[in-house]
């Protein structure tokens, strides 16, 4: 591993303003390292709007920066620490192949972690050769993209590289790549076990107040900063969770490591979307039990959120009985804002906009009947009005047009907000593979084409078809992997 930093570039009209706020927090939690420059860097895809979003003139930047080998002026490169309980048991981690390069300020004033995927070994990479295959990192980019204009908080890609080198996988030499991932922060559950696990009170004090201070500033003078800071996490971790299960998004890995404490959708690795309505759907490879099947994430959830409390109790209170007493009050409110936040979400996929006492039951109903019709989950919502394909279709939707008859909005106003919220189009996994695979030949064209289309998920009114439609072979054994 080099010690040496790669000269920055000098490119005062790319637009790059990095601070460095993550690396002022104890040494505990980061190594400065560089990246591992590569053979022959190459841009492959860059996401002008975004670049634009974070205040970078597309057209001035210089293209290695964006497999590390060169660094944009003011970048401060390390790799970050954390620990995380993976499919339930605990183990120290840490970037092992991932670089942070610094926090770009946008014209607006927001902050945004800017990190390299792929950039080499560091301390933490184990046994790992700290690189990336091509195909996972366009799969990254199209689903946190496709996440982003479906209105679900997520990081997001701003470019892909090819590195011109190998990086030897499972089914032997794939070609690799870099992702710059843009994110709130990279600040994880696991960060926080990560903080107990080394016992150094200032340590944990020094990280739940620099959370606050990035996240949650309206709490920085709570006067138990540790407890607030668990509350709003748990109502971020809700609200996520109830959009992921609104479309369908299965996460595949919600290892504690991969819970950010941002309320952002972090991590694409074994992710996938349903597409005929099951709870106990499973893409990911290696989830072989279920653990973090689609109808799990909101408990599994909950279950991350106590490992978070577990590492702050300490700072909660210094009688434990009564942190542990504090800290449980505070995660069983996740579950009701959960169910709330989850039941709001289907009302307004159903077109509701007022509340009563019987709607989640007619949610459940609907849910039991995809289920044992085997009926798609997007495109059911989508078509609600369509006419039914059996009796007890029939039956339901009697029901909810009564209902949506005792409401005071018009029929045109509950069809507004039903297009608002069920979306047209999604990644289907198909369509993903089949860019996937062409982006891996060097033929881009599918997927900027999937892109184009899945940047307007809610139009209703474009007719493309075969992107609404399920896979035609039925999806059967589709199955999702980690790219390590």
């Amino acid at each position: 591993m080099p010690d040496f930093l790669p000269p920055a570039v000098p490119a005062p009209d790319a637009g790059w303003r990095l601070e460095n706020s993550y690396a002022s927090l104890p040494k505990v939690f980061h190594f400065a390292i560089a990246p591992v420059p590569v053979r022959a860097p190459r841009l492959l895809v860059l996401n002008r709007p975004l670049a634009e979003l974070l205040g970078l003139a597309a057209g001035s930047l210089d293209e290695t920066i964006f497999t590390g080998n060169s660094l944009p002026p003011g970048a401060s490169p390390l790799a970050q620490a954390y620990a995380g309980h993976q499919y339930g048991g605990f183990t120290t981690l840490g970037d092992g192949r991932a670089i942070l390069l610094g926090e770009q300020i946008t014209p607006g004033g927001a902050r945004f972690d800017i990190q390299l995927k792929g950039s080499g070994r560091t301390p933490y990479s184990r046994s790992g050769d700290g690189r990336a295959a091509l195909g996972p990192m366009l799969r990254e980019y199209i689903i946190s993209e496709a996440m982003h204009a479906l209105g679900i908080p997520t990081t997001r890609s701003l470019a892909v590289a090819a590195t011109g080198e190998d990086v030897m996988r499972q089914d032997g030499p794939l070609p690799g790549a870099v992702l710059t991932r843009v994110a709130a922060s990279h600040i994880r559950v696991g960060t926080f076990e990560w903080a107990a696990a080394a016992g150094d009170r200032s340590d944990m004090e020094a990280l739940v107040a620099y959370t606050l201070q990035r996240h949650f500033p309206e709490l920085a003078a709570a006067e138990n900063p540790a407890l607030a800071l668990l509350e709003a996490v748990s109502g971020r971790q809700a609200s996520l969770i109830a959009r992921w299960m609104g479309v369908g998004f299965i996460h595949g890995v919600m290892n504690t490591d991969n819970m950010a404490l941002s309320g952002e959708t972090i991590d694409y690795g074994p992710c996938a979307f349903m597409d005929a309505y099951d709870p106990a759907t499973v893409f990911s490879s290696i989830d072989r039990r279920g653990r973090y099947a689609y109808g799990n994430q909101p408990s599994i959830a909950q279950w991350n959120l106590a490992r978070l409390a577990e590492a702050l109790l300490p700072l909660i209170h210094p009688e434990e009985p009564r942190a542990i007493e504090l800290a449980t009050a505070a995660l069983e409110q996740f579950a009701a804002r959960y169910q709330a936040d989850w039941l709001a979400k289907m009302r307004h996929k159903l077109g509701l906009f007022n509340e009563e006492a019987g709607d989640s039951a007619l949610v459940h109903s609907l849910l039991e009947w995809m289920h044992r019709a085997k009926a798609d989950f997007t495109n059911t919502f989508a078509g609600l009005v369509q006419p039914a394909p059996d009796e007890v279709f029939r039956e339901w939707q009697e029901t909810w047009q009564a209902r949506l008859a005792r409401q005071p909005e018009s029929p045109a106003e509950s069809a507004k907000l039903r297009n608002a919220h069920n979306p047209a189009y999604i990644p289907r996994n198909h369509l993903v593979e089949t860019a996937l695979a062409a982006g891996q030949s060097g033929d881009l064209g599918p997927m900027e084409r999937l892109l184009e289309i899945l940047a307007t998920p809610y139009d209703h009114a474009r007719d493309v078809p075969e992107y609404r439609a399920p896979d035609p072979a039925g999806g059967a054994g589709y199955k999702t992997y980690c790219g390590t």
